[in-house]
């Protein structure tokens, strides 16, 4: 290696260092295996409270930055999402570098696994976008750090309808601060992203009899929930130009930003995606000025991480959508704050979720 190399790998761990400082960040894990062609970054936000536990995703990033940021906001957000759920966890994320259609595989997946467990559960993944059961299966092959297992291992299977309830909750309590009663029947709103989660937030939609648009990166995706619950699809980028009571962001992070914000017509934004808000503080007191109620996404999403915790206490779906209920008070004590302290529903959040973490914190360790 000459000097040069040496600078520029020197350049880049100080960056590192320096977004880890950012966000107050306890621990990164760079993966890398050159015959299965695995290349990832596990990330641990914080431990007050308990392991880390958060979801893999496989993404084909434009680069290594847009993942390690990627990585990192998603493990903070999951540090707040189970404070501000009451659940006796810490956060943390991992994202795979590259396409799964071409990459993934079992080889890839087993070695991924055996750099979960060099953590020695400090870490408990799960399964994220790209990612299904059957994938966590072979993480299992390698470490007992895992949940979102299938049903025959003991698992909770597919935790997208206990997120997805989470969200409907939401909605509801929403509505309530909103209009002043929780009922969506003749409610128009735009479900962007008709995966798992947004397929079942849809159904729940439709039985009350919401008027329900969806849009999807995979327009097959979207037709097939369309015919099934007489949705109306939306394709391409005229979906902000709706005239929406509800938006609800179901895909990937950041569509929330200045362009998408003036475009937007609607009195709430409540989606189940992770990091919805490009800038946190810029974008969410915009939404304010607007006069655009927030649901903000950690709190909202809440009903997967929910769903994976009680598979560490011995699973059962029913225990576990009771406690998803909790997101409707957990809500609605959050816009209260904002509308007493004069704050955005974003800062309240943040706000109830260091408390707890503040709290704990004065009475142990991080987890270790």
């Amino acid at each position: 290696m000459n000097v040069k190399e040496e600078k520029t790998i020197a350049r880049a761990a100080d960056s590192v260092i320096i977004r880890m400082l950012e966000y107050n960040h306890e621990q990164v894990l760079f993966c890398n295996d050159k015959d299965t062609g695995l290349k990832a970054i596990i990330a641990i936000h914080n431990t007050v409270l308990g392991p880390a536990l958060g979801g893999t995703r496989m993404w084909d990033y434009a680069s290594e930055k847009d993942a390690l940021e990627d990585v990192l906001r998603l493990s903070r957000g999951m540090t707040y999402k189970a404070s501000a759920a009451g659940l006796n966890l810490g956060g943390g994320k991992a994202v795979i570098i590259g396409n799964p259609a071409q990459l993934k595989s079992e080889a890839l997946l087993r070695r991924f696994g055996k750099f979960v467990n060099s953590l020695g559960g400090k870490y408990i993944t799960a399964e994220d976008v790209a990612m299904n059961s059957k994938d966590m299966e072979y993480i299992h092959m390698e470490t007992k750090h895992v949940t979102g297992l299938p049903e025959l291992l003991g698992g909770g299977g597919d935790p997208s309808p206990v997120t997805a309830y989470g969200v409907y909750l939401s909605m509801k309590a929403s509505a309530k601060e909103c209009w002043g009663n929780d009922g969506l029947s003749g409610k128009k709103v735009a479900v962007q992203g008709t995966g798992h989660v947004g397929e079942n937030l849809v159904r729940h939609l439709a039985k009350e009899g919401a008027k329900v648009w969806v849009t999807d990166i995979n327009p097959d995706r979207s037709a097939k929930i369309a015919k099934e619950t007489g949705a109306e699809v939306v394709a391409g980028d005229s979906f902000f130009d709706l005239n929406m009571d509800i938006y609800a962001p179901c895909a990937l992070g950041a569509t929330i930003n200045s362009e998408t914000i003036a475009r937007l017509k609607c009195s709430i934004i409540c989606g189940a995606a992770n990091n919805q808000l490009a800038d946190e503080k810029v974008h969410g007191e915009s939404l304010g000025k607007k006069g655009i109620v927030y649901a903000p996404d950690f709190v909202v999403n809440a009903g997967g991480l929910i769903n994976v915790y009680n598979e560490l206490l011995g699973y059962n779906r029913e225990r576990a959508m009771k406690q998803t209920e909790s997101i409707y008070d957990t809500l609605s004590a959050i816009f209260r704050i904002s509308k007493a302290e004069r704050i955005p529903t974003f800062s309240a959040a943040n706000r109830l979720a260091e408390q707890r973490i503040a709290a704990i914190g004065k009475v142990k360790l991080s987890h270790c």
